[in-house]
């Protein structure tokens, strides 16, 4: 049987957070009055923030397939293996797809594009996504798939609109019951997915999978979250919504609405605590053990219920080991143990040796889920180091006395933190700072940067060209800093070739879009009278080498395992450029400085950051 680890998690949140004053925004009021439960449940869950894949006229953004789709992407394009054409077996979890017939897996797996491979669809509630991953776990442990994807979409505001229960209220001449109303309240929309593999990633961290216990209770318990019937206190049978002689009349009735028997929901954190204490004494949790309790709870009320009987029975986990997002990502049901696990992996909290214990309980007819979890592998210093660097810009000597220069100084960091936080998310950046940049990636990188790097020594003397003999200490400035540009094309054509490159496809190469719109820019800001507002532009560019070509030459040589000759292009440019922005201090603290040409350096330092950014988004789209 093979080791089974967890080597990549993705997740997608539709839209932008919502906090608790817009729920109605979205949701709407039925018959036009605010929900007397809302504020009492949401005193009680806790949840801040959450996410609707409806927009504020109710029409759905996504569907719930598609939603899935985006985690399972967000989860390959995370995974440092090339798996789009390598995945074999794709298991998917719901609580409600968008269609009764075909399965969910089946519309999702529509969605993603991938090839033909076996799937399962895993229907029921919040423990559909941890059966989910159990089959995905199964099938790669015994060999059967090599890389398998398990996946939990939730797709839930969209069946909490007021626009479903206007003409129920009519029809049964009251409000809905607080069984269906307070779940308006509890739960939100987004989906995650986990990449099986059958050995871990060779970069970064992986998660092992111990074991998976699944146990179900129906055989103890009545039904308590359901959709489909109502229940009848008197009755000996529950009718179906397929047994009324009509949709309309099973609708009107309330059959179809989700609901939770508020009388047995109690019984969740006791079926879930009481497993705990089995696995203890099975001897397959070891509570010491714990580093991270990761526990799926739909609401703060039952954490506490959790812990508290935990203390009573002398086994708890201390409460500084619990992990969850629930009060800023909401609950999302099936979902929610990827969405957590997912920012617990991604986000830098994890180190190798860890133990994970995962618990899901669900309250459908109740049914409780485990899973430990090992970290296993090496911390990635390159991704750790993207993570926690914070946007800082370089430093910049100047007169703080000045008000003139303290002015122009504090708008120019102010632009430079958003150009870093920006290039972050720049999808060549992006896939560098995750440790999945290749040496494709690193040959295009030079070919497009080439063309800007020709150009810089040429604008920036013509610039030198137009500045007033009066001024000659800024033109001597310029012609500096390009004397000591014009062959720095020399030394990125060596990287290019020293990596496999064929110096004839870098020499007869073109600009992209992005370096035609940057060039043409400083150009044409370079013929102007006395052009000293391409400081701004120089803040960008040099700004660039001082603070990120070391960073990213050291990245790129570590991933790739390359040589230092083979990046000295950013290993120089980060000495180099520390020296040129000596001059471009002397240029700030220059006598002809006012206030109007201030905000024009700024405006240009803006301009370029953006073209900058244009000049990498389009790499090879020549």
């Amino acid at each position: 049987m093979n080791a089974v680890y967890i080597t990549s998690i993705g997740k997608f949140l539709p839209g932008a957070p919502i906090g608790n004053d817009a729920i109605e925004a979205y949701l709407g009021q039925i018959g036009g009055k605010s929900s007397k439960a809302m504020r009492r449940v949401l005193d009680q869950n806790k949840i801040r923030t959450r996410y609707y894949a409806i927009d504020t006229d109710q029409k759905s953004l996504y569907s719930n397939a598609e939603m899935a789709a985006h985690a399972i992407r967000d989860s390959l394009e995370r995974n440092h293996d090339d798996l789009a054409d390598r995945i074999d077996f794709l298991a998917v979890g719901t609580t409600q797809g968008d269609l009764l017939v075909p399965g969910f897996a089946s519309m999702v797996h529509a969605e993603t594009r991938l090839p033909a491979m076996e799937i399962a669809t895993h229907h029921g509630v919040c423990g559909s996504g941890m059966q989910a991953i159990k089959n995905a776990f199964l099938q790669v442990q015994s060999g059967e798939k090599k890389a398998a994807v398990s996946c939990a979409s939730e797709f839930s505001s969209r069946v909490f609109k007021h626009t479903r229960f206007e003409a129920q209220a009519k029809f049964m001449d009251h409000a809905i019951p607080f069984d269906t109303d307070f779940l308006r309240f509890m739960l939100s929309d987004g989906a995650g997915a986990a990449v099986l593999q059958h050995k871990p990633s060779d970069q970064g961290l992986s998660l092992r999978i111990e074991w998976i216990d699944n146990k179900s209770y129906a055989n103890l318990y009545d039904t308590c979250m359901y959709a489909g019937m109502n229940k009848d206190a008197g009755a000996e049978s529950q009718p179906g919504w397929l047994d009324y002689a009509s949709i309309h009349e099973a609708a009107n009735d309330g059959a179809i609405n989700l609901k939770q028997d508020i009388r047995l929901v109690n019984e969740m954190p006791k079926v879930g605590v009481n497993r705990f204490f089995e696995l203890v004494d099975e001897g397959k949790v070891n509570p010491s053990d714990i580093d991270w309790m990761v526990c799926h709870y739909s609401s703060h009320y039952f954490r506490e219920e959790i812990f508290r009987l935990m203390q009573l029975g002398g086994m708890t986990i201390p409460e500084d080991r619990w992990f969850t997002n629930l009060y800023t990502k909401g609950n999302t049901g099936a979902a929610s143990i990827y969405i957590m696990l997912e920012e617990l992996f991604n986000e830098g909290h994890l180190k190798p040796g860890e133990k994970v214990l995962c618990m899901v309980p669900e309250s459908g007819r109740f049914q409780t889920s485990y899973m430990l979890l090992t970290v296993v592998g090496t911390e990635s210093r390159i991704v750790a180091d993207a993570m926690e660097r914070q946007p800082e810009a370089p430093h910049l000597d100047y007169d703080a006395s000045n008000s003139v220069q303290s002015h122009l100084v504090r708008k120019l960091v102010n632009v430079w933190i958003d150009f870093e936080q920006k290039l972050a998310r720049v999808p060549i950046i992006h896939k560098l700072y995750r440790g999945k940049f290749t040496l494709d990636d690193y040959k295009l990188l030079m070919e497009n940067i080439r063309q800007q790097v020709i150009d810089g020594s040429q604008w920036i003397a013509r610039a030198a060209s137009y500045i007033a003999i009066e001024h000659i200490e800024l033109r001597s400035m310029f012609i500096a800093h390009a004397r000591d540009e014009h062959r720095d094309f020399q030394m990125l054509e060596r990287n290019y070739a020293a990596v496999g490159g064929d110096l004839a496809v870098i020499q007869s190469g073109e600009k992209n879009i992005g370096s035609e719109a940057l060039s043409a820019y400083l150009f044409q800001r370079a013929s102007r009278e006395n052009p000293v507002d391409l400081m701004g532009a120089m803040w960008i560019i040099e700004g660039l080498g001082c603070r990120m070509a070391r960073h990213w030459g050291e990245a790129i040589r570590d991933q790739l395992r390359l040589n230092d000759d083979q990046v000295s292009f950013l290993l120089y440019h980060s000495d180099s450029d520390e020296k040129h922005f000596e001059r471009l201090e002397a240029g700030i603290q220059h006598p002809m400085l006012t206030m109007a040409l201030a905000e024009r350096i700024v405006k240009t330092a803006k301009t370029t950051a953006r073209l900058y950014l244009l000049q990498l988004e389009e790499l090879g789209n020549v």
